[in-house]
């Protein structure tokens, strides 16, 4: 795998990738649901890349998707960690990754979605990632100070992961007879949890106004857009529109993501006292 190039790191991040978080008040709800939105979407895409590790289709694709999952991570624990901090009642990053049942969970039905076949997690990667880049850049701007210092970091790395899944798209979309198969049928399969990608409820709206959260109904036009010419040039037809299903933004969810969580937080739950 080519390397990346090296990051610039924002203000407000140091040395060594940690993110000096600027003083907050504590027990802003709302905040403390988005920052977990944004944290648990990295989180659980994340752990559902690592999955591949050992299983894919080439040592370079492994390392690849091996070092996607450790960005996602990454961002995951700096939201998380700053969740934790706006909530005040001493929960970190880790707290809020392994001690949290299903129910409290809020990231987009998406990423939970089962790896599937090689074709159907590149699928979901490049649905996810496409509108993730978009929102991070909505998040440079955020009056939130750390969440626009991760933003501008992440952002870099998200381009990667949006054009290492769309080159996959469109090389498995027009390639064989098989591949292309797989690539209809893992569109297909994740196509239905995109419109909650832009579901403003009342959390989204209020960040929005406050200006520290993007306006997502504002990008789903140029999101359409970016999706449908790599489908184009893939020789893909975008599937048909189907009933979308929301939801996990108030922790309504799948039957997969339990059965992510009993993967990852078996350790930590089974012996809590345990330290690294």
């Amino acid at each position: 795998m080519a390397s990346l190039p090296p990051i610039d790191m924002p203000s407000g991040v140091t040395g060594s990738g940690a993110f000096d978080a600027p003083s907050v008040s504590t027990g802003d709800r709302v905040l403390f649901d988005y920052a977990l939105r944004l944290g648990d979407d990295s989180l659980i895409l994340g752990q559902r890349l690592s999955e591949w590790t050992g299983h894919a289709p080439s040592v370079e694709v492994d390392l690849s998707l091996a070092n996607m999952a450790l960005d996602l991570v990454g961002q995951a624990t700096h939201f998380l960690d700053y969740a934790g901090k706006v909530e005040g009642k001493g929960r970190d990053g880790d707290s809020l990754a392994f001690r949290r049942d299903v129910l409290d969970f809020r990231n987009c039905l998406l990423v939970e979605q089962p790896n599937g076949d090689f074709a159907q997690t590149m699928a979901r990667q490049f649905l996810f990632s496409t509108w993730q880049k978009m929102l991070f850049e909505q998040l440079l701007g955020s009056r939130d100070e750390l969440i626009a210092s991760v933003a501008a970091k992440a952002v870099k790395e998200v381009t990667y992961h949006q054009e290492l899944s769309a080159e996959w798209v469109i090389r498995l979309g027009d390639g064989t007879e098989e591949s292309h198969r797989r690539m209809v049928e893992g569109l297909a399969w994740n196509w239905r949890f995109i419109p909650e990608l832009f579901e403003m409820d009342d959390v989204a709206a209020e960040m929005a106004e406050r200006g520290i959260g993007a306006d997502l109904s504002q990008l789903r036009a140029e999101y359409d857009a970016k999706v449908a010419a790599v489908l184009a040039e893939a020789k893909l037809d975008a599937p048909k529109d189907q009933r979308p299903i929301l939801g996990g933004r108030r922790g309504h969810h799948s039957e997969h993501l339990g059965h992510i969580l009993a993967m990852m937080q078996f350790l930590p739950r089974t012996y809590p006292d345990a330290t690294w």
